[in-house]
């Protein structure tokens, strides 16, 4: 007779990730080419000594190939409790490539969940408009060598505010779910800094590609190729097809995940677990060598 199964108690711990996403192919797991997820989770293993299996890593969001963030939220579980974050946290860092680094680590509840508990996510889009390139953002920026006009673009980009049902802004996703279209954009804001354009929108949750295509749209009505009120006759449509006829996705490697915004009550440290650590500074007690 088979023995019952006993559930071991578990704890959950948070992850504020960042990366540059020029290497790899997105966040979701896959060994080749390599994702953020499988080399995270590489890490993970060589700290727990647990196999992935029994981790259950879990990001908030599945960028795409190429795409950077700066607020990515991920969960994993382990079978014990740790005294302090610190060591684990400094570890993590330690194996992890430097364009992968998590610069929070904390408990969480066992309610919590990375993907099902967010609010809403914040992306950033930047385009560097000028006839010549800045080499320093050319990984970071899209470049357009067409003069936007940025008042076009803002008034367009106040007509995705509201819920809506975005069918015609996504693209056909290899994984079989099929996702609610009807979203919420809560703001959508252009701003210039020089020659440095930032679209950043807020949202519900997104569709695959719906930020990349918004952007590409909004773009085409910057070149004054299309009028702002453009948008909502798309919307209406709620077909890709249409939106094709004007706009192709933007390239990925101007778009960053910046935030993801979660309730309060889901982000309250549980009884009996570490403090949050927010990375460990080192410090020099005594100088050795003189300055001259």
């Amino acid at each position: 007779m088979a023995k019952p199964t006993v559930a071991l108690p578990h704890y959950k711990w948070r992850l504020l990730i960042a990366y540059d996403g020029t290497h790899y192919a997105g966040w979701q797991f896959q060994v080749s080419p390599p994702t953020v997820q499988c080399i995270v989770e590489k890490a993970l293993v060589q700290v727990t000594k647990l196999q992935r299996e029994d981790l259950h890593l879990v990001g908030a969001s599945r960028t795409d190939a190429g795409v950077h963030a700066w607020g990515q939220v991920a969960h994993f579980v382990t079978p014990f409790n740790h005294d302090s974050l610190e060591t684990i946290h400094a570890a993590l860092n330690g194996l992890l490539p430097s364009d992968i680094r998590v610069r929070e680590m904390s408990a969480a509840m066992p309610e919590f969940h990375a993907r099902f508990s967010a609010k809403s996510k914040v992306y950033i889009y930047k385009i560097y408009n000028d006839s010549i390139m800045d080499p320093f953002q050319r990984r970071y920026a899209y470049h357009s060598v067409y003069k936007l006009n940025t008042a076009a673009m803002r008034e367009a980009a106040k007509t995705f505010i509201g819920k809506h049902d975005f069918s015609a802004f996504v693209n056909a996703s290899r994984n079989d779910r099929v996702p609610d279209p009807v979203k919420t954009i809560f703001r959508f804001d252009v701003t210039e800094t020089g020659a440095l354009l930032q679209l950043e929108v807020e949202g519900s949750g997104f569709l695959y590609r719906q930020v990349r295509n918004m952007v590409a749209l909004l773009l085409q009505i910057g070149r004054e190729a299309i009028p702002p009120d453009i948008v909502p006759k798309i919307l209406a449509t709620r077909d890709r097809r249409e939106l094709a006829k004007y706009a192709l996705s933007a390239p990925p490697h101007g778009l960053y995940l910046v935030t993801v915004k979660y309730n309060e009550e889901h982000l309250l440290p549980p009884l009996g677990c570490p403090t949050t650590s927010f990375g460990r500074h080192h410090t020099i007690s005594k100088c050795k060598l003189p300055f001259y």
